[in-house]
């Protein structure tokens, strides 16, 4: 996510604003930029694309001087990465500046109709209508003009704004994105993580959903929605700087996997909404293109892989179009046929996977469409595809993927449903039934992060084990697959995935007393065959914890341990099945002693073959 801190007091703004920004580039960025009122009354802003070193370049020869100002280190989601798009943002007057962390779903709807009263925009961006709307409700009182203006957005926010109408004043409000308030003495900071300000104070206040605040050098406001004045308590952080950085959590994976609620729904954001038709701001599929497609390739590597193959069972189900899904190292390999009616998908975190870039250029040089799914705006896979679908899951840092593949799921079966749409292989009515319920997947996910203890006690007792296994059936299968990985990534397990017809071929010669598997059954069809491989295991002395979903109490008639999924779709449970995965192999690295962000061997981003 986008890192945001803010400043105002007896000092000058610019060295607390870069160092704040300088304690934020964990989150990842794209570009920088700052933003000073001076004592003349005038806005100061520099900002460039790139690393916040190249901002301290530019900086060099003429400083911004004053005592009030915001920062901002963008990753880039509406429009490229570049010095324009790169905040602050301004109104054409430049009197209001803007930093924002969200995504605002209405912006095109705002933009349209601040242009009908002459508003002017030069940039890609959806935060550049903020600025704009706040002008236009400005009337001599700023506090009532962001009350008016945040009220029409949509989306999840959060915003650091200062006027030169008002220099007495920096005013922030968050909704969905975090926000802190730093109090000082005679300063006080804003900061989207603690991290920012922690060298300044150490004393903080956590402002609520819409909730607005009103910071001067000497004071702070909090108001409600409703213009409410509201006390708010401080607490006292004690955390040493690394812990900091991670929020507070231990490691970055855990913060990672406790982001996911809100990664989801920015995924879906302005893609999936109640009675309206899927869509996807880089494709535009007509229904006759839709039906020409004979063939969808899936290739990815790792993680992204397991994803692929999740996006098989659902566009085969959906759309009733063949997939074939490969592993980017083989596919590139392959005498592959393509004919003018394939259709190649790959999927790639960072973007810059060099065997999944390779097998594009294949497709590419075989005048094969391709679409990219990748987490990082502007990336090689994106920018070489024919379109591209960004997962808007904000920087992943930890190299063992969560957030990122959760978003990847979330970006397949939206997908599903595109084509599905275009192709009329699915009812209006269905379709919206799974929209209602992709809806409800940010709340559910909260609430599996809720209840632990089921899965740190089964890691504590068998943490010990060299081997253990994970089985499923069904689209449970590569759910099962990516909990595996994940176990091996960082606990350093040994563990395999097997689907669960498959135990009887082989695999189950394996099982014998104390044998650790782990075994999903989230799927209404297979549930029961499900319960009788389970049954296979437990006869031979294996130890089991089962995932099902709410109501199949069943499972506790044959598991040692069984963990529910909140009730959703079949087609949807394994955005959510996969979470408990992620911790389980948490909990057991933990208890192991391993490094978690940095497992041994292993890149965040594999750019060699």
């Amino acid at each position: 996510m986008c890192g945001i801190v803010g400043y105002i007091g007896g000092n000058e703004a610019q060295p607390v604003l870069l160092s704040g920004l300088r304690r934020l580039e964990y989150r990842g960025y794209d570009s920088a930029g700052i933003a000073v009122l001076n004592a003349d009354g005038r806005m100061g802003i520099v900002k460039c694309k790139g690393r916040l070193s190249n901002l301290e370049e530019k900086l060099k020869p003429s400083p911004l001087s004053g005592t009030v100002g915001i920062g901002h280190t963008r990753w880039a989601t509406h429009g490229e990465p570049s010095e324009l798009n790169c905040h602050p943002h301004t109104d054409e007057k430049k009197e209001i500046a803007v930093i924002h962390n969200g995504i605002i779903e209405n912006y095109m709807h705002l933009r349209g109709w601040l242009s009908s009263k002459g508003y002017r925009f030069f940039t890609e961006t959806d935060t550049e209508v903020i600025p704009n709307l706040i002008d236009y409700y400005y009337n001599g009182d700023l506090l009532e003009a962001v009350n008016k203006a945040v009220s029409k957005l949509e989306g999840s926010y959060a915003l650091g704004i200062i006027s030169v109408h008002e220099p007495d004043k920096l005013i922030a409000v968050r909704k969905d994105s975090p926000l802190v308030i730093g109090l000082g003495k005679s300063e006080n900071y804003i900061a989207s993580d603690v991290p920012a300000v922690l060298n300044y104070t150490k004393e903080f206040i956590y402002p609520e959903d819409k909730e607005i605040a009103v910071i001067r050098k000497n004071s702070v406001e909090i108001y409600s929605p409703e213009g409410e004045r509201l006390q708010k308590p401080v607490k006292h952080i004690s955390w040493s700087s690394d812990a900091a950085e991670k929020g507070g959590y231990e490691d970055f994976m855990l913060k990672e996997i406790c982001e996911q609620p809100q990664a989801i729904k920015a995924t879906m954001a302005t893609r999936i909404q109640p009675g309206k038709p899927v869509k996807f701001d880089n494709i535009e599929l007509t229904k006759a293109e839709a039906d020409s497609i004979d063939k969808i390739y899936i290739v990815a590597c790792g993680t992204a892989y397991h994803a692929g193959i999740v996006g098989k069972y659902l566009i085969e189900k959906m759309a009733r179009i063949p997939v074939e899904v490969d592993i980017s190292s083989e596919f590139r390999y392959r005498d592959t046929i393509f004919t003018d009616k394939t259709l190649l998908i790959v999927i790639s975190q960072s973007g810059e996977t060099a065997d999944t870039l390779a097998a594009l250029r294949k497709a590419k040089k075989s005048g094969v469409k391709v679409l990219a799914v990748s987490n990082v705006v502007g990336s090689s896979a994106a920018n070489e595809a024919d379109s591209v679908i960004y997962t808007w899951a904000g920087p992943e840092i930890a190299v063992a993927s969560t957030k990122a593949f959760t978003t990847q799921l979330v970006v397949m079966c939206s997908l599903a449903l595109y084509f599905a749409q275009q192709r009329g292989t699915m009812a209006a009515e269905e379709i919206e039934s799974v929209k209602s319920d992709m809806l409800t997947l940010p709340d559910k996910a909260r609430e599996i992060l809720k209840h632990r203890e089921v899965l740190q006690k089964f890691a504590s007792n068998n943490y010990m084990h060299k081997n253990m296994f994970f089985i499923g059936r069904g689209i449970d299968y590569p759910v099962a697959m990516e909990g595996a990985l994940k176990v091996k990534e960082i606990s350093y397990i040994h563990s395999e995935a097997y689907a669960g017809g498959e135990l009887k071929h082989g695999p189950i010669a394996l099982i014998e007393n104390g044998t650790v598997v782990i075994a999903m059954a989230t799927q209404k069809d297979l549930y029961e065959k499900m319960v009788s491989n389970i049954r296979e295991v437990t006869t031979r002395g294996g130890r089991v914890l089962g995932f099902a979903m709410e109501g199949s109490t069943s499972m506790e008639q044959v598991a040692d341990s069984v963990l529910y999924i909140p009730k959703v779709s079949d087609v949807l449970s394994p955005i959510l099945s996969v979470i408990p995965l992620q911790l389980l192999a948490y909990y057991f690295a933990v208890q192991r002693g391993c490094d978690i962000d940095k497992p041994r061997n292993l890149a965040k981003s594999v750019t060699v073959e």
